[in-house]
């Protein structure tokens, strides 16, 4: 039987897949992976990713400000993401966090909005989704004081960052996800920093479009492609691939409690 696995990140709303959008679901299903969360980057968005979500039974959604767009966007309000975190396949709030790599003339804004989300993700109870690029030092400071004023669930979302921002989110609770970057044959320092982190701290996810795992790599990436990135992680491990999907669907059921209430009902 084929292992059950979950994408814990993919854009579905992205143009890429307009043409095809029932049958990159179905290519899902027949790799296995029979859950995907799809992630609203821009909050003018969010209704046609809901309608996305409610369009399938097993996809989800997250919906927040991408770092790269808080100078493009107006800025998101508590309130506002609360009232969205009402909908039942709201799942997560988020994509949000630092991105210096592009975007570090806009970092006080990004700081702005990152605090927001991490309010509303206290406040809703729904885990946050971080994306975290060349900002270590202070994506660290800002979820260390978060979870100072009141904890919060979380997930490092494309987990790609240094071993020290791998260790504080760790110790403070969080998921590290592991996308096809961890596939490439030359990701030799992520892999020992996945390889350091308890097995229960791991999802998996593809952020297709983007980030095919070989033997698709500078392809289009999609959800059917959790399945390579699942083989590398399980060769991490030192698991089979049945064990790894096992441990990987349970570790996203713990965090996207939602998820699993859906899928228990279903």
């Amino acid at each position: 039987m084929t292992p059950e696995l979950v994408d814990s990140h993919c854009h579905l709303d992205f143009p890429d897949f307009d043409d095809e959008r029932d049958a990159i679901v179905a290519r899902a299903h027949a790799a296995g992976v029979t859950r995907m969360v799809t992630i609203c980057t821009r909050l003018r968005h969010e209704p046609r990713v809901r309608a996305i979500a409610e369009s399938y039974a097993g996809v989800f959604y997250a919906a927040g400000t991408h770092p790269m767009s808080a100078a493009e966007e107006p800025m998101a309000t508590v309130a506002g993401l609360l009232a969205i975190a009402q909908h039942p396949k709201c799942v997560g709030i988020g994509e949000t966090g630092l991105d210096y790599h592009y975007s570090a003339d806009s970092k006080d804004l990004q700081q702005t909005s990152l605090r927001l989300h991490i309010t509303a993700a206290q406040e809703s109870g729904l885990p946050l989704i971080i994306h975290a690029r060349d900002a270590d030092d202070d994506m660290a400071r800002m979820l260390t004081e978060g979870m100072r004023v009141r904890p919060f669930a979380c997930v490092m979302h494309c987990f790609s960052s240094g071993a020290a921002l791998a260790q504080t989110a760790l110790d403070l609770g969080f998921y590290l996800s592991m996308s096809g970057i961890a596939a490439f044959p030359k990701s030799d320092a992520l892999r020992a920093i996945f390889a350091a982190a308890p097995v229960d701290r791991i999802l998996l996810e593809t952020d297709s479009p983007y980030l095919a795992p070989p033997p698709y790599r500078g392809r289009r990436n999609e959800p059917a492609y959790t399945a390579f990135t699942a083989k590398a992680g399980a060769a991490l491990y030192g698991l089979d691939a049945a064990a790894f999907a096992a441990q990987t669907t349970a570790n996203f059921d713990r965090l996207f409690p939602r998820a699993r209430l859906a899928r228990s009902a279903a």
